[in-house]
């Protein structure tokens, strides 16, 4: 058990499911409804398990690479069982679509783009580098767009502009990781920032992507489209995201990338504070 836990790592679900939360709170103009209140927690379980599911379909494909760059994970560890690993994927796309389902047509087919995108990227994807890069990074933006339409027959531009900062930031977050992966990504012909053109370049663009996300947020403020409580949490994590973009371009090793990548992670849940907060 300990094991699956570890695999669909629970932490990145439960960000899934907050960022549901957060996309419907930033389209809601009304009091919550239990019915309302129903779907958002269906909502909630949705990316909760197709955000496992997909962790445990990219260590399946991830396999003989994570002996090489992480031997201690369930699988090459030999905790969990390959076959088991898809059997866990299968029971929680199935939970994940069957909640989606429940709420309506337009969830489940949303829901069924997302865990399609993300298994692309885990079976093809993640050798193309970059552009597998982009394709999680739009599974990391997609749930913003799918609380709001639990709520909203229209996506509004604070929940467009939000999910473009999420989305730029988890690209720099999955460049970064490419740098901490280089060693088994490399013997495995993976085409990863990292490996074509080494770990200073990749530092280059990773900073690129999250300064990114840091000037875009800039512009609700200025449209005027959040409160002023939008401004220090956002001030924080734009600090957070200015220093991890320094952090990479003085020392592009991997081991000061797996600090990075974590604090990015931070700085991306401080970035969702922020989104509440300006409501």
């Amino acid at each position: 058990m300990l094991g699956f836990i570890k695999i669909i790592r629970p932490v990145n679900g439960l960000m899934m499911s907050l960022a549901v939360f957060v996309g419907a709170w930033l389209s809601l103009n009304t009091p919550v409804s239990p019915d309302l209140l129903q779907n958002l927690i269906l909502g909630a379980l949705t990316a909760f398990t197709l955000s496992g599911a997909s962790m445990a379909i990219n260590d399946y494909c991830d396999y003989e690479i994570d002996k090489i760059n992480e031997p201690n994970r369930p699988l090459p560890s030999g905790v969990v069982k390959l076959e088991e690993s898809l059997f866990l994927a299968a029971v929680m796309i199935l939970f994940g679509l069957v909640a989606s389902l429940l709420i309506n047509l337009k969830m489940l087919l949303i829901a069924l783009i997302s865990i399609s995108v993300s298994t692309i990227y885990a079976f093809r994807g993640k050798q193309t580098g970059l552009p597998g890069n982009m394709l999680v990074s739009f599974c990391v933006a997609i749930p913003f767009i799918y609380g709001s339409l639990m709520v909203s027959d229209i996506i509004d531009l604070k929940i467009l502009l939000f999910s473009a900062m999420a989305f730029l930031s988890n690209i720099g977050r999955e460049v970064t990781k490419g740098m901490v992966d280089v060693s088994g990504d490399r013997i495995k012909n993976m085409r990863t920032v990292a490996v074509i053109y080494g770990e200073k370049v990749a530092a280059a663009v990773a900073s690129a992507m999250i300064l990114s996300a840091v000037i875009l947020s800039a512009v609700p403020p200025i449209m005027g489209i959040v409160s002023a409580w939008f401004i220090p949490f956002v001030a924080i994590t734009d600090i957070g995201f200015i220093l991890s973009s320094m952090m990479l371009i003085r020392n592009p090793t991997r081991q000061n990338a797996k600090k990075v990548k974590s604090l990015i992670l931070l700085c991306m849940l401080m970035g969702m504070i922020a989104f509440i907060a300006g409501k």
